[in-house]
């Protein structure tokens, strides 16, 4: 039998696969995913691993799924403002969306911060979700319509600023997660990131300048 006995009404009414979801997202975020097993996952769902491994294949397969999913809620939500913003608008929309559904949901601030694209201790690939890619490529048109509209720096490498945006966000949004666990200050609000991407998005737009020349010793 796939469901496990004395399952209460309540589980009874969710899919298996959403339960198995839910207390995913929820045990990794709490223990950590490799401190997480298969089978903690399908008691606290309510079901048997079986249907785990039906549904998701395996840990990294569930793993991946959660993150798409949150990644589905951040494009929803770029789609939702596309309108008629301008380019550079639009791109600072893309990263307050990446902030907003973090900060909406912490489980999957932490997942995503902590454990979404780490070396995993029995594979040496690194994870990167179907979503994440997705983000990354609707990121990289409006880099590439700025680009064609004069509206970002010619001697700047697209790649390079895709990749230096993404990770500031999510290096902001991970230090917040360290520093409840540490001694690390990360006493930062969402008004003081979104300034900070408005003050980066406008310089992306001027004028190049000059290499900065160290003094050698």
């Amino acid at each position: 039998m796939d469901e496990v006995e004395g399952s209460s009404a309540e589980e009874a009414k969710t899919p298996s696969r959403e339960r198995i979801l839910l207390a995913a997202k929820q045990l990794f975020a709490r223990d950590g995913y490799e401190n997480t097993s298969t089978v903690a996952i399908a008691r606290e769902a309510g079901t048997s691993e079986s249907q785990l491994v039906k549904h998701f294949g395996s840990k990294q397969g569930l793993l991946s799924a959660i993150l798409d999913r949150g990644w589905s809620n951040i494009i929803a939500r770029v789609q939702a403002l596309q309108g008629g913003a301008a380019l550079p608008d639009h791109l600072l929309a893309m990263l307050e969306a990446v902030v907003i559904e973090m900060e909406s949901d912490q489980e999957l601030k932490e997942l995503m911060s902590l454990e979404a694209r780490r070396v995993r201790k029995d594979s040496r690939d690194v994870l990167m979700s179907r979503g994440y890619r997705q983000f990354s490529t609707l990121f990289d048109k409006v880099l590439g319509d700025m680009r064609r509209h004069e509206q970002i720096r010619s001697d700047l490498n697209l790649e390079a600023v895709r990749a230096a945006l993404i990770g500031m966000v999510e290096s902001l949004l991970r230090d917040q997660i360290v520093a409840r666990r540490s001694e690390l200050r990360a006493d930062y609000s969402f008004q003081d990131v979104k300034q900070l991407l408005e003050v980066l998005i406008v310089a992306l737009q001027g004028e190049a300048v000059q290499p900065l020349k160290y003094a050698r010793g």
